[in-house]
């Protein structure tokens, strides 16, 4: 399985897309840089995706943003000793703070998110899952930008909704088992189908709604 490493590897994706898809130029054109999106493996990327959980990019760049600040370094220790005053003045949600307090007990009684990254995406997903607060859309963001797995598209993700739908003429926006059986056309590239559409909302919005990456991305 060839792993999205590089910006080769993004432009060589964006190839075969457009070749195997009509519709696929025009939405490369409309989308501008399409970027590459990859972060280090760990606990600190993983945190920063749950913080990323059903809030938008803004919203969750303020939250990271403040936590790091109050729980540094990040680390799951730092996190389970952080107490409950850290995650009040970051502005964590309830189900947010169980979530990351999940993650971190779990990474502290030996789950390697390192590992995971060499496994293959459903036996991944599994493993991640099993942790509460852990649902399938945080579990393939990670395998996407920590593990540069190819061939994941979120389905669940409501800016990949959005742009598909916008992307391709539809008149409702496509929920996530619609999304998932379209995005099934475009394997094994699903995982550059992903920063494609998201790349594409940025430009049709004006904004950005990737999910947020603890670490610089590498280029």
């Amino acid at each position: 399985m060839r792993r999205i490493v590089g910006m080769d590897d993004v432009a060589d994706g964006l190839d075969a897309l457009c070749a195997a898809d009509p519709r696929l130029p025009a939405v490369r054109r409309m989308a501008g840089e399409v970027p590459l999106r990859l972060t280090e493996p760990g606990f600190a990327s993983l945190a920063s995706i749950i913080v990323s959980q059903q809030v938008s990019r803004a919203s969750a760049d303020a939250i990271f943003g403040r936590f790091v600040k109050l729980v540094d370094p990040l680390t799951p220790e730092g996190v389970l000793g952080a107490g409950e005053a850290a995650f009040r003045k970051a502005g964590f949600s309830r189900p947010k703070q169980r979530a990351m307090l999940a993650a971190a007990g779990a990474v502290a009684g030996g789950l390697d998110l390192i590992h995971l990254c060499r496994l293959e995406a459903e036996d991944a997903i599994g493993r991640l899952t099993a942790v509460p607060g852990i649902g399938p859309w945080t579990a393939e963001v990670y395998l996407l930008f920590a593990a540069g797995h190819p061939d994941i598209f979120p389905a669940r993700d409501v800016a990949l909704q959005t742009a598909v739908g916008h992307a391709l003429g539809m008149e409702t926006r496509p929920g996530d088992k619609q999304l998932t059986r379209i995005a099934e056309s475009w394997s094994p590239w699903r995982g550059i189908a992903s920063r494609l559409f998201w790349a594409y909302y940025r430009e049709t919005k004006g904004r950005d709604a990737a999910p947020i990456l603890q670490t610089p991305q590498k280029t």
